[in-house]
């Protein structure tokens, strides 16, 4: 029975992570594939080969964020683009959800985009728990004229979901920055410490971050 039990642990080890993975990502292409209801009828694929085959909308889609892409990096496609946005922040309750998002998407997505600088431990929700918590910068607007020079921005994920959190100001000196690159300590958080990163040397938290 011991042999069995360990054979059943060891099968579901191999199948478990194999079947959430193909479960994602026919969610991700069945979303994508979507998309292909944007042409005529006649142009579907599957009316043209005469059977269904997934996959032609994520096609399709990185084919729209591409020209998409092209025509915003354009002269004429900037002034565009200004102009929407000018349009946008006009709407009242439109402008602050717009604006929010965007802040956040050209954090993340853009080039010069750094979100998240470094894996740092912190005590959270009190002193005496850690947790894992990631650098995002540093206090700004009318919140430096009330704390010291010392503090950090932080954001502190849930698990295993690391899209919600909270945001915290930490003095520099109660962060330990992490021996770990900011994907190994996702991987941390979402695994709930199942998947532990191996060790490596990283610079000081001192200075500057």
């Amino acid at each position: 029975m011991s042999s069995i039990r360990r054979w059943l642990l060891a099968g579901l080890l191999v199948l478990v992570p194999v079947a959430i993975t193909l479960a994602v990502l026919n969610w991700i292409v069945g979303t994508l594939d979507q998309t292909l209801q944007i042409l005529p009828v006649a142009w579907h694929p599957d009316r043209l080969l005469g059977f269904h085959l997934p996959g032609f909308g994520v096609l399709l889609t990185l084919g729209i964020v591409l020209v998409i892409g092209a025509l915003a990096s354009n002269f004429l496609g900037k002034k565009l683009l200004l102009v929407g946005n000018a349009l946008l922040r006009r709407i009242p309750i439109v402008r602050s959800i717009y604006s929010s998002v965007k802040q956040v998407s050209d954090t993340l997505f853009s080039e010069n985009g750094n979100a998240f600088r470094k894996a740092l431990l912190v005590q959270w929700p009190r002193e005496g728990v850690w947790t894992i918590g990631f650098l995002t910068g540093f206090p700004g607007g009318d919140v430096v004229n009330h704390l010291p020079s010392d503090y950090l921005s932080v954001y502190v994920p849930t698990t295993p979901n690391p899209t919600g959190g909270y945001f915290v100001m930490l003095k520099k000196t109660e962060c330990i920055e992490l021996k770990m690159s900011v994907d190994e300590a996702l991987t941390y958080v979402i695994s709930m410490g199942v998947v532990v990163p191996a060790a490596r040397p990283t610079p000081p938290l001192n200075p500057p971050l």
